[in-house]
């Protein structure tokens, strides 16, 4: 196999070389009402991998991205926290067989650190991309929560644009008595 992103030959989707040299993090937090959203990248350095979410090649990309963000942030975090923390992922919908978000929080799974796949889904399935804020306004995610309440999470997303979304999220799950923490994301479209 090749590295998706520099071509050279290489068994995992991204080698070595690109991973430690293009794909260093630059964490990043944004606060967005109440809510603080920490992402690892600027989309703009992660864009081509992140636009592959609805293809073959997007369950392998997305799976690494975890391994390589979401997973060392997790077992850091819980290593100073003895209490369960759950993970809940915004809309893991599954779309070419696989829910992209749903791989982000998966790699999260530790001894106390619990994902609660598919339990915050959006009634609303309208494409939000190129959308200006106005359309996001009028056209909110509707979303619907079947997980456990009086629970403390980390919400989980791929990219955060407006925080919208996020906010959103939050407000149903806290509806619903669940305290979240704060969001993660892999990437912030804001520069």
């Amino acid at each position: 196999m090749r590295c998706y992103s520099c071509s050279k030959w290489s068994i995992p989707i991204l080698c070595k070389s690109c991973v430690n040299q293009l794909f260093r993090t630059t964490t990043s937090t944004r606060t967005i009402g109440t809510l603080d959203v920490i992402s690892f990248y600027k989309y703009s350095a992660l864009e081509s991998l992140l636009l592959t979410k609805h293809k073959p090649e997007g369950y392998r990309i997305y799976k690494m991205l975890a391994k390589m963000t979401m997973k060392p942030f997790i077992e850091e975090f819980v290593e100073s926290d003895e209490r369960v923390i759950y993970i809940i992922g915004v809309d893991e919908y599954i779309k070419s067989g696989y829910a992209h978000v749903s791989l982000l929080t998966d790699a999260m799974k530790t001894k106390t650190s619990k994902p609660l796949h598919a339990t915050l889904m959006a009634q609303n399935r309208v494409n939000y991309s190129g959308k200006d804020l106005q359309f996001r306004l009028n056209n909110p995610r509707n979303f619907k929560y079947i997980g456990k309440k009086n629970i403390d999470v980390i919400l989980v997303d791929d990219i955060i644009t407006t925080g919208l979304t996020l906010q959103e999220a939050q407000k149903v799950l806290m509806k619903n008595g669940v305290n979240v923490l704060f969001a993660l994301t892999l990437a912030d479209v804001e520069e």
